[in-house]
């Protein structure tokens, strides 16, 4: 280009051939001053990739010479990469966004790059790609927002809990630029703007005020046909298909044994007036077939394109289009619009053949460029006259990155293209911690992240910052805050000791706080979920527990009726000289006494005291009250009588023995009552009373009744 920068230097490198093109910017137009066009000696291309860098090289330097003759020195170039090299994934990202605010124009910017980053990780493990790790993003589109499930157009200015965004990302490989970057260095070019073959395609033929409509276009090449669709006002994706018009020559190859050149030279003669063709194939032998004969040995194969040409298309639109532009030289192939329309269903009305015979932007084009294959090319030329550059060079933190410029490019792309985490530069919270206190749920945040910087030319950079050729950009990473390490005593306050008196020794008791179950100082260091239980009270049992004075029973060993028996007695409590019990609360300065019982009576420890023991009558003898039990029990120990009064000393041998159930008489009144027959004088009359009448010794008596017994002394 010459130093006004007025001259545009344009090559589409094709797979079957070499178009360069040299315009000049005029008035916001590109008037077409040269073209040339050249054609691969061997297939160094297959499928829109180079394959031999100096056979492509060589076609390269003639066309570039070829030009330089009508135009001067041709320094910088604008090229396209192959859409054979696309692949497009839809992901997802999410953003917390609690306690953010209202939400800027950075949260969303960092959210859309999240979910690149999503998508390169799907891309990593996909398999989609033979080498995820040279791919990088080289557009996105954004398919919606949701805050809080709700879907809405931009997430700028709101609030809410969780955010998410579904973005469809386009990846691109790195040796596409490098196997270009080397042929056009091997003839003393630089690559000045790099777009996308169906980008430029659709730019000429599609122009905005057309992309409302659902159009499809189809740039059908040699090795690979390239799809691009509109729809809404915007381009909604791009597809490939790795099939094309060498799937057809090759057809005509096999079926008629031909080199492939000349399969490729009959090929070209099937859209014309001919209505024969000849050609020589392979062992010799001359041929002069009618066209229809070779149209329906290919036609299997036409077929077979368009069924894959409709797949991508419906993969990518989900509906058949309004109708479907082909370009390209594989669009003249015969059958193949009729094959296409059919394949989606589609009237065939609605898929034509499209050639630039007037392009908006661009003046000058001759009638040799009024051909389906001479608009991607065109479209080249065009881009190339923009404002701004396709394709630029920065550097991040030392490391030399490349960057398409399908749109403005940002701090973020760049970001994004070096392989850094965008939400590592505001640094993480630190996770919280949740802990129970007596069943009450406490919360403990994080700490605080410290936010990383990016500088831009040594300057302090945003996000959305726009980056020019040759920008230097170095990254500070933010630091992630750490998780709180609490200490118990941080959150309960620890009781004040008690202080006591146990049998007139001076005690302190800690009031215990409970961990888990297990009692922890104020030093512990609490963990997630943990459970911290405490009181400020203090029972007598507690106290003489953590004292290590919790009194043991006393016990005593007796032989009852020939067997062992044991029998514990508990200690007693008191409390400021007052019966108490282990539930009893203790308040500071309290005094206890633990009470020493002396050995159990006969009647405890042979279970007949209380009123339980024994039923009985109560009368009145000779006017004083009686209790006349109804069973009668006879205790010895160690073979003498005993009352079940009695202490049962331990050791002792001890029998019981008890009278059957009946009814009081008389005579159980009179020993009940200690009466000695003996105390009555020798001569005299005794009568006995029962209830002021007469009775005898046998005589049966109940509850209440009165016995009285009178002595007449003869």
């Amino acid at each position: 280009m010459d130093d006004n920068q007025s001259l545009l230097f344009a090559l589409d490198i094709g797979t079957r051939s070499v178009v360069g093109l040299v315009g000049q910017a005029e008035g916001g137009c590109i008037k077409l001053l040269a073209s040339d066009r050249e054609e691969h000696h061997t297939r160094a291309m297959l499928d829109g990739q180079i394959h031999d860098v100096q056979e492509v090289a060589g076609v390269l330097a003639s066309v570039k010479a070829r030009l330089e003759k009508a135009t001067g020195p041709l320094t910088k170039v604008a090229v396209a990469a192959a859409g054979r090299a696309l692949c497009t994934l839809r992901t997802t990202a999410e953003l917390d966004t609690v306690s953010r605010g209202a939400l800027s124009p950075e949260d969303e910017r960092s959210l859309e790059l999240a979910a690149i980053q999503a998508a390169q990780a799907e891309l990593a493990t996909s398999g989609a790609v033979p080498d995820p790790a040279d791919y990088y993003c080289v557009g996105y589109s954004v398919v919606h927002f949701t805050l809080d499930g709700t879907r809405i157009k931009s997430l700028i200015g709101q609030r809410g809990k969780r955010s998410e965004i579904e973005v469809i990302a386009t990846f691109l490989p790195r040796q596409v630029i490098d196997s270009l970057q080397s042929a056009l260095q091997a003839v003393g070019l630089e690559m000045a703007t790099l777009t996308l073959e169906p980008i430029a395609a659709i730019n000429v033929l599609i122009p905005p005020t057309m992309r409302h409509l659902n159009l499809v276009l189809v740039d059908v090449g040699a090795g690979t046909s390239d799809v691009a669709i509109t729809s809404g006002g915007s381009v909604i994706g791009y597809g490939m298909v790795p099939f094309a018009g060498d799937e057809i020559t090759e057809a005509i190859s096999q079926h008629f044994l031909l080199d492939f050149n000349v399969a490729e030279t009959v090929k070209r003669q099937l859209g014309g007036k001919n209505k024969k063709v000849a050609f020589t194939d392979v062992l010799g032998m001359d041929h002069k077939l009618p066209v229809k004969d070779i149209i329906r040995a290919m036609t299997p194969k036409v077929v077979e394109l368009a069924q894959a040409i409709a797949a991508e298309i419906l993969a990518l639109n989900t509906a058949p289009p309004q109708a479907v532009l082909l370009v390209g030289g594989g669009a003249l192939t015969p059958l193949l619009p009729e094959a296409l329309a059919q394949a989606l269903d589609i009237p065939a009305a609605r898929v034509a053949i499209r050639r630039p015979d007037s392009l908006e932007g661009i003046t000058g084009i001759p009638a040799s460029l009024c051909t389906p294959d001479a608009v991607t090319p065109l479209g080249i030329l065009k881009l190339a006259g923009g404002h701004s550059l396709n394709f630029i060079n920065i550097l991040v933190d030392g490391r030399p990155i490349r960057l398409f410029n399908l749109s403005r490019l940002t701090v973020a792309d760049a970001l994004l293209a070096a392989g850094i985490d965008i939400r590592a530069l505001r640094g993480r919270p630190g996770m919280g911690l949740t802990v129970t206190v007596n069943n009450q749920t406490k919360f403990i945040a994080g700490s605080h992240g410290t936010p990383g910087q990016v500088l831009l030319n040594g300057q302090p950079a945003k996000l959305s910052d726009s980056l020019n050729d040759q920008d230097v950009i170095a990254v500070t990473l933010g630091t992630d805050g750490t998780a709180p390490t609490p200490l118990l005593k941080d959150i309960v306050t620890e009781p004040e000791p008690l202080d006591i008196k146990v049998n007139g020794h001076d005690y302190q008791l800690q009031r215990p706080i409970l961990v888990n179950g297990v009692p922890k100082t104020g030093d512990t260091v609490l963990r997630d979920r943990d459970q911290v239980d405490f009181s400020l009270t203090v029972t007598l049992g507690q106290a003489l527990e953590q004292l290590g004075l919790t009194p043991e029973p006393a016990e005593y060993v007796y032989q009852i009726n020939g067997a062992e028996r044991s029998y514990k007695v508990w200690p007693k409590y008191t409390i400021n000289n007052s019966a108490a019990t282990a539930d009893s609360l203790l308040m500071p300065g309290d005094a206890v006494e633990i009470l020493k019982l002396p050995p159990p009576t006969l009647e405890e420890i042979l279970g007949i005291s209380g009123s339980n023991a024994n039923s009985s009558v109560t009368v009145l003898f000779n006017g004083v009250s009686c209790t006349v039990p109804v069973n009668r029990h006879t205790i010895l120990v160690n073979g003498h009588p005993a009352e079940a009064a009695e202490p049962a000393l331990p050791g002792s041998v001890i029998e019981l023995s008890s009278a059957p159930n009946r009814q009081p008489i008389i005579s159980d009144v009179l020993l009940a009552a200690n009466f000695d027959p003996r105390s009555l004088p020798a001569a005299g009359k005794i009568t006995v009373l029962l209830n002021g009448l007469p009775t005898e010794y046998t005589a049966i008596v109940k509850n209440g009744d009165s016995v009285d017994i009178h002595i007449q002394e003869l």
